[in-house]
């Protein structure tokens, strides 16, 4: 509780519009842009990749590892991929917060 009231009177202090209209706390914003819309991208194609190659080909359904078929490895890749995306954004997350304090320590020191 009082550790809330501490950051409350720390922020009454700063000044937003100056911390929006800095330069790291733009390029903060342009970095997690990229990234969160490239990820998106890419996972939106990935994912209707699947159904559109298993509805208007017949790739998948050619054998794979014996009767497993491509539909199935791919399916799979779907779960892969998930966690893989899950453990990017965690890493980078970190980025963005330390490029985050950054921005308040500027906008505490002015």
């Amino acid at each position: 509780m009082e550790l809330n009231k501490q950051m409350i009177i720390e922020n009454q202090s700063l000044n937003y519009d100056e911390i929006a209209s800095s330069e790291k706390f733009n390029e903060l914003l342009v970095a997690r842009k990229k990234f969160t819309v490239s990820l998106t991208v890419f996972f939106i194609c990935f994912a209707l990749l699947l159904p559109i190659l298993a509805f208007y080909t017949d790739i998948l359904n050619q054998s794979a590892i014996g009767p497993i078929s491509w539909a199935w490895v791919f399916a799979f890749a779907q779960f892969v991929m998930t966690w893989i995306i899950c453990q990017l954004y965690v890493k980078k997350a970190t980025k963005f917060d330390e490029m985050a304090r950054k921005v308040l320590e500027e906008a505490k020191g002015r």
